[in-house]
């Protein structure tokens, strides 16, 4: 009962000081360059530590920025991935959904109908679970880590929610499409997200058609995904833009609308996304002053040019990026440099991040950015278990449930919150304390298997080079008089892992 209490009492302490960010050196040290690596990965690991003190930070740059696809993760790490069904092509995926969705809707008897529709959306949430285990296994042990933190980043900005219709088929092809582009051009991932069926549908762009308009995506696509708040654009343009957008929208079957002759040369289809021209508005459009002529599927292209070379898509999703990456609030001199980097560069995330990562201001922000949930959690992993490959990411994403960031699980267009403010308040840091004693007592569920009854041997090993050399030497007093007080293994990890030295990156 002893160690119990004076447990309690020592992440009490550790709660008191959670919000105060520790301080880090300015030299580039072992534990300066940890620090840097914790920014720009969801945790940095031994590996990237020594390749970083070997060939330098600009090198170990370069090789995020232009990293090798597909990523080699480990053996057991990836065999995990290759045997999830989310991992089949989106068209038969969902056509397959859709049919198991028809035929539970078909049934006359009551009982039997009920039972069949509540087996179709367990199947829709086993698809979702497994795209959230094939996420988590990639931020865990991706070589890629740069991409991986851009792929949760965009995911978030052009954020869509599972649960709206059928989504939770879609978000796993709609998020690794996201993965593939994430490092290229603006343009790129706009376009990308403009013709994905995920978006379309959550966004109900489906409904829009001549005639009657739905502004839903229209306007999110001014107000979140590109220009943002106070970036020169008007209701009359959300209405224009939404007239654009008519006719853009999804198709689940393999039967094409019937059209008039004239039509048909108008009508695209790919995959489930498709253009009918028969729903679009062909009048003439005027947005942001530059005219739009009724030309069909062609002026979507128009104005996603004209949207992604706009200076206020380059500053507020430059601004978007320094805030996930360097700061609440991010110093405006910076958001400038990188906005006018993009305008450069041709809106290239590459050369964006280039010019964020080696300002001063990235270098001095470093250990005073919280860490969301999402990075909390796998950062905790990565440290206890290092290459140990978790079996089951199950926990993961229950724990991340109760922090309030699941995977795919933000209702609203905006995303996640990237602020402080949002998580740090006593219940969530009470909730991490408690995770961080699930992980540092015990395998936590990480290691058990399906089928089997109970979690195969594991135990953090966090004490390892890359503790004593990247986190030990910058650890508040705090931190080391309850480090020191631990009565056990189980006690010291869950004291670093509560930590406030631990809650910041």
């Amino acid at each position: 009962m002893r160690n119990l209490a004076l447990s309690t009492a020592l992440l009490l302490s550790l709660i008191g000081c959670a919000t105060a960010p520790p301080t880090a050196s300015s030299a580039h040290g072992p534990a300066q360059d940890t620090l840097w690596l914790d920014r720009l990965t969801w945790g940095a690991s031994s590996a990237d530590l020594a390749a970083v003190r070997r060939q330098g930070r600009a090198a170990w740059l370069d090789a995020q920025l232009q990293p090798r696809t597909p990523a080699a993760l480990p053996e057991a790490a990836q065999a995990q991935i290759q045997t999830l069904p989310i991992n089949e092509p989106l068209l038969p995926l969902v056509q397959r959904m859709e049919a198991q969705r028809k035929a539970a809707d078909a049934l006359t008897d009551d009982t039997a109908k009920a039972e069949a529709q509540k087996n179709y959306q367990q199947a829709l949430t086993k698809l979702a679970r497994e795209a959230s285990a094939r996420q988590l296994l990639n931020a865990l042990y991706s070589p890629n880590q740069v991409q991986e933190q851009l792929t949760w980043f965009w995911f978030n900005h052009f954020n869509v929610h599972q649960y709206k219709s059928n989504l939770r088929a879609m978000v796993g092809d709609y998020e690794q499409g996201l993965r593939e582009r994430s490092l290229g051009t603006f343009r790129e991932l706009l376009g990308y997200t403009a013709h994905h069926p995920a978006m379309l549908r959550y966004l109900d762009n489906e409904q829009n058609a001549a005639n009657r308009i739905n502004e839903n995506y229209a306007r999110e696509l001014l107000e979140l995904h590109t220009l943002g708040v106070g970036g020169g654009y008007s209701q009359r343009d959300v209405q224009e833009l939404a007239r654009v957008l008519t006719g853009l929208g999804v198709n689940l079957t393999d039967n094409n609308p019937k059209l008039k002759p004239a039509q048909e040369a108008q009508y695209r289809r790919d995959g489930l996304m498709e253009f009918n021209p028969a729903r679009h508005d062909f009048g003439e459009k005027s947005l942001l002053g530059i005219t739009v002529k009724g030309e069909g599927y062609a002026e979507l292209d128009q104005v996603l040019d004209l949207l992604a070379k706009h200076p206020s898509t380059a500053r507020n999703v430059s601004r978007k990026l320094a805030q996930y990456f360097v700061a609440d609030e991010p110093p405006p001199a910076l958001v400038e440099r990188m906005a006018e980097r993009w305008q450069q560069s041709g809106g290239r995330i590459d050369e964006v991040l280039r010019a964020m990562v080696g300002s001063p201001e990235f270098e001095a922000s470093l250990a005073r950015k919280f860490k969301d949930p999402t990075h909390y959690v796998v950062s905790a992993v990565r440290l206890a278990y290092a290459d140990k490959v978790v079996l089951n990411t199950g926990p993961m994403i229950g724990w991340l449930y109760r922090l309030g960031q699941a995977p795919y699980n933000r209702q609203t267009p905006d995303g996640y919150p990237l602020d402080e403010s949002a998580w740090a308040g006593p219940g969530q840091m009470t909730t991490r304390f408690e995770i961080a004693r699930a992980i540092g007592s015990g395998s936590a569920g990480l290691f058990k298997v399906e089928g089997e009854a109970k979690d195969r041997p594991a135990f953090p090993q966090i004490a390892h080079p890359l503790y004593y050399e990247g986190i030990a030497p910058r650890l508040a007093a705090a931190t080391q008089q309850a480090l020191g007080a631990a009565t056990s293994p189980q006690e010291w990890n869950t004291y670093l892992l509560a930590s406030p030295d631990f809650m910041y990156r």
